[in-house]
């Protein structure tokens, strides 16, 4: 059974008499969401996929947490930014001049990304939720336990409590009227008035009514178990940093029960995605980070959702942007003709694929492989592209076949460039010399095939080129014979072990260029 299933047939056992299941996660835009935070909201979607699939009802929340402090400038934005520190994100300006605010610029960029990928998710802005007063009641009853909250607390942490401390303990963040920063003590809080007092480094003092405030945010792993309860979550995976004995959600499902009297959702805990060749981690404050946006220019959005599909949430994985592209490209365009064909046995990877299903027929669209390599050697020029594949009678969706060539273009120009293909200019004697006499022999053979090829079609002409070892009786030692031969070939034509199908290159570089190569 696939994990999501599982994760959702544990959901129902869990609560029988749930009409609704509410499933939730939620980001923080201190910069670009990485694809990291992206398997947060993903695995989620998938959990919903799966409770729909088994026939429940679900609702899907992703919480902006934009009403958080801002903690760190970014590399990627102006050290000027430096004086905001203090403030939510949700009124700090935009770096890039183009949104309201710092936190809506971010929330943008990512949310123009998921629309992609054909996910239904309702957004909650946490600035907004809290602006409104909708969470008050919940603030003062957390202020009104602040000393058993401390209690909690103290339990996940090493050093000893303090009387003192537990008296002049607040479970809240509070930002200036006067300065809008997150610098102020509090005074004292009169539980009968529920008003409360505070003074900011600014100079700034004030007694205000919490019933009516709307500059309060609860700290984060109150915060966390307040919003369970309030829309009544059931399932929110969290990261592994959340995931420890003492870490963010055990604290806040302790919090949950014992002051918000409700019970924690089920969780999961997913690990980190990884960069091949990059052992840092992605951090959206750093700047360092690879959104699901440039993922998007390399990956169709169903290859994309494959690739978070087919790993457990407590699976490490590495993205590479190497050769790996071409692999996982190949691998989801397998499974995909197997379950267009109704052929897949494996019910796990039936429904990976149904996950990763946008409902486009991908079925006519042409092979990354094939036009990987055929692309930089017509210097990505789509036209000469598909009077090469008209000719040769190839079944393509057009549009589709764009959507290939772009990616790939993009992939070669920008990550990847030792995928840019030539053709050779002049003869690899050195090469030829190094062969044996077999693979020299079928060389000539491939040529004389090659000399009568003018109106040979592509496809006859490769069942010509394998045989050219027709001869060979045993199997396995035609195929090691011809993997031998077609290695030698790429190697006189583009200086690489393998390449676009051979019988379409021919006809790429031409019968003349192709008979200089490899006639000596």
């Amino acid at each position: 059974m696939h994990w999501s299933l599982e994760i959702a047939q544990r959901l129902i056992d869990n609560h029988p008499n749930t009409e609704t299941f509410v499933c939730a996660s939620g980001i923080s835009p201190s910069g670009s969401v990485h694809i990291g935070n992206f398997r947060e909201l993903v695995t989620t979607h998938f959990v919903v996929k799966a409770l729909q699939k088994l026939g429940k009802k679900t609702k899907f929340i992703f919480s902006w947490d934009d009403y958080d402090r801002f903690r760190k400038v970014p590399q990627n934005v102006d050290k000027s930014y430096e004086q905001y520190l203090g403030m939510p994100y949700s009124d700090i300006p935009d770096p890039h001049g183009c949104c309201e605010s710092y936190a809506r610029h971010f929330e943008n960029e990512f949310e123009a990304a998921i629309e992609k990928f054909g996910i239904e998710v309702e957004y909650l802005y946490q600035n907004q939720e809290y602006k409104s007063g909708r969470y008050n009641k919940s603030i003062i009853h957390a202020l009104n336990k602040r000393r058993e909250i401390y209690d909690i607390l103290m339990e996940y942490k090493s050093q000893d409590a303090s009387d003192e401390e537990r008296e002049n303990f607040y479970p809240i963040s509070l930002y200036c009227k006067s300065c809008n920063k997150d610098m102020s003590k509090i005074l004292g809080y009169d539980e009968a008035t529920q008003s409360l007092e505070y003074a900011c480094k600014c100079g700034h003092t004030e007694t205000m009514d919490v019933n009516k405030a709307d500059n309060i945010k609860l700290q984060w792993k109150i915060d966390w178990p307040m919003r369970w309860m309030t829309e009544q979550v059931i399932f929110e995976p969290g990261g592994r940093d959340h995931s420890s004995a003492s870490g963010s959600f055990v604290v806040s499902s302790h919090i949950v029960k014992e002051i918000f009297d409700w019970n924690p959702p089920e969780y999961v805990g997913y690990e980190f995605i990884g960069i091949k060749g990059d052992n840092g981690k992605m951090s959206s404050s750093s700047g360092k980070v690879i959104t699901p946006a440039e993922l998007t220019n390399l990956y169709q959005p169903e290859g994309i959702l494959y690739l978070f599909a087919k790993y457990n949430p407590a699976t490490a994985f590495n993205i590479g942007f190497d050769e790996d592209i071409i692999r996982n490209y190949t691998e989801f365009e397998r499974y995909y003709a197997k379950r267009m064909e109704g052929e897949f046995e494996d019910e796990v990877m039936n429904f990976t694929m149904e996950l990763a299903d946008l409902g486009r027929d991908l079925s006519r669209y042409p092979k990354y492989g094939m036009l990987v390599g055929l692309l930089p050697i017509i210097n990505f020029d789509v036209e000469i592209l598909e009077q090469i594949l008209e000719a040769n009678d190839e079944d393509f969706d057009h549009q589709g076949m764009l959507e290939i060539c772009e990616k790939i273009k993009y992939w070669i120009t920008n990550w990847y460039p030792d995928r840019a293909i030539k053709i050779r200019d002049e003869k690899n004697t050195e090469l030829y010399e190094s062969l044996d006499d077999d693979v020299k022999s079928a060389i000539g053979r491939f040529a004389d095939v090659v000399k009568e090829s003018a109106d040979v079609h592509a496809t006859e002409l490769m069942s010509q080129f394998y045989a050219i070892y027709a001869m060979e009786e045993d199997p396995k030692e035609k195929k090691k014979k011809q993997r031998e031969l077609f290695k030698a070939l790429y190697m006189l034509l583009i200086d690489r072990p393998q390449g676009p199908r051979l019988s379409l290159l021919v006809k790429v570089i031409g019968i003349d260029k192709t008979l200089e190569l490899v006639t000596f």
